[in-house]
């Protein structure tokens, strides 16, 4: 049986290297490349309407979301909940160590390219969204079989489903309940199991509420969290601000030229800090994966590339923001010499600004961040098994994804974390093909969108 197990855990071990090390970084990256290009750099051209459509429409208690959907916002703080994760802080750790500090410029390359990917992801959320047993749903399946129709339609939204209600509804959600436990474990001495029932009590508090509980709980904790997080970083860089310009020249000398730096004696290749920067930074902000696809097609808008727009932003927090606080407390404050790596790395970092302080502060950042992942990866679960199954099978989902809450808070099983890369990986193949497939319709909504603007915009004064 242990023989068995070790074969499994070689090959999904196998297959993920195939899969997030080579064939996902080339078709992830080039389908951001594709449509910059195609969309002529909308990341940067409609950067400022995508910031003015999130931060012109923050509500703490916004709108009630129903069975005609949410609102902008709540849709964007439900994709930005699942997007936002222990990621943020074990992933860029991780791609330091791994990579070497040059691997955040590659993280930052691959997310501007991605912000065009979710772009016309979240377009054609909601262009091809639909109204099941009353209420509005949308997501990759409709996209899919919209493009690829008969049997091979069916096959791909299929696979896709499948894959996401395993990576995410089923093994993430396990990986985020370990990460809670632990922080809390070594922060507060808190039992592994006590706190994993907590957290499971709380989340089915929130599931059983429907999309209208998940949309005001994340319209909540999202802004909180990045705040309190972001302020603690701030704080951090405060008291080393002298290392912040040494911290930048790392990254970008160490990302063409590691041996430059401390890279020689780290061991680390440009191609290493490639691999690790694009790879960590596409599995956080989720930009071409399918997954916040599902949020954003429930948004209330008047044209669909209103919510690609605000889409486009959640990447820009994750990454440019949120990974970017981890990298820059963790290079200004030394904590790469301590050969310490994953959450521990970060922890290290904050100790060193913080004392003890600094294991609570990460222990509390990894609640928010882990639970509010729980919250968004469930609801894009929910949606497929809906699609799959129907509305009836939605509680026996939500009681298991509770019981994988609570396992997952007692012990790190590492096949549990692979098999949710591995999943993760194999639902980008079925959305990629789907979103590439569409372009023209991409490209079509955004010359309407444009055009729609244009006639907004008052003539010029003589």
């Amino acid at each position: 049986m242990c023989s068995d197990l070790g074969i499994i855990e070689t090959a999904v071990r196998t297959a993920n290297g195939f899969l997030w090390d080579f064939a996902l970084l080339f078709l992830l990256c080039g389908t951001g490349i594709y449509f910059t290009f195609r969309l002529g750099f909308v990341q940067v051209r409609r950067f400022g309407d995508g910031m003015k459509r999130v931060f012109g429409n923050i509500r703490l208690r916004g709108d009630k979301a129903g069975a005609s959907g949410m609102s902008s916002f709540q849709s964007f703080a439900t994709a930005v909940a699942a997007q936002v994760g222990t990621g943020n802080i074990a992933g860029a750790a991780t791609a330091i160590a791994s990579g070497g500090p040059g691997a955040i410029f590659w993280m930052w390359l691959s997310a501007f390219f991605g912000m065009a990917t979710i772009f016309a992801e979240a377009t054609l959320a909601q262009t091809y969204k639909t109204t099941v047993d009353g209420e509005v749903t949308g997501g990759p399946v409709y996209y899919i079989k919209a493009r690829f129709r008969g049997g091979f339609g069916r096959f791909l939204a299929g696979f896709f489903s499948v894959s996401i209600i395993l990576a995410l509804g089923f093994m993430g959600n396990m990986v985020q309940s370990n990460s809670i436990s632990d922080s809390f474990r070594n922060a507060f001495g808190m039992p592994r199991l006590l706190t994993g029932v907590l957290v499971a009590a709380v989340a089915a508090f929130i599931f059983w509420g429907g999309k209208g509980r998940i949309a005001s709980v994340t319209e909540k904790i999202v802004p909180v969290m990045a705040v309190f997080y972001v302020a603690g970083g701030l704080v951090v860089l405060g008291m080393n601000w002298r290392m912040i310009p040494t911290a930048f020249a790392e990254i970008f000398v160490m990302a063409f030229n590691p041996q430059a730096m401390m890279g020689g004696a780290m061991g680390v290749t440009v191609q290493q800090a490639m691999r690790y920067g694009v790879a960590r930074g596409l599995f956080s902000n989720e930009a071409g994966m399918g997954s916040t696809p599902h949020a954003h097609a429930l948004a209330k808008v008047d044209h669909p590339c209103e919510q690609g727009v605000v889409a486009m932003i959640g990447v820009f927090i994750d990454t440019f923001i949120v990974l970017t606080m981890t990298a820059l407390v963790i290079l200004t404050t030394g904590a790469l010499a301590t050969g310490a790596t994953g959450s521990v790395l970060a922890q290290n970092a904050f100790n060193s600004a913080f004392g003890p302080f600094g294991n609570a502060f990460i222990a509390v950042c990894m609640l928010f961040f882990a639970f509010s992942t729980i919250v968004g990866w469930y609801f894009f679960g929910e949606t497929n098994v809906r699609y799959l199954f129907g509305k009836k099978a939605v509680r026996a989902y939500s009681l298991l994804v509770l019981v994988f809450i609570v396992i997952g808070s007692l012990a790190k099983v590492q096949l549990a974390w692979d098999l949710s890369d591995l999943f993760n990986g194999m639902m980008v193949i079925p959305n990629l093909i789907a979103v590439v497939g569409l372009a023209g319709v991409v490209s079509f909504q955004y010359a309407e969108y444009r055009a729609r603007e244009q006639q907004k915009t008052p003539p010029a004064r003589r």
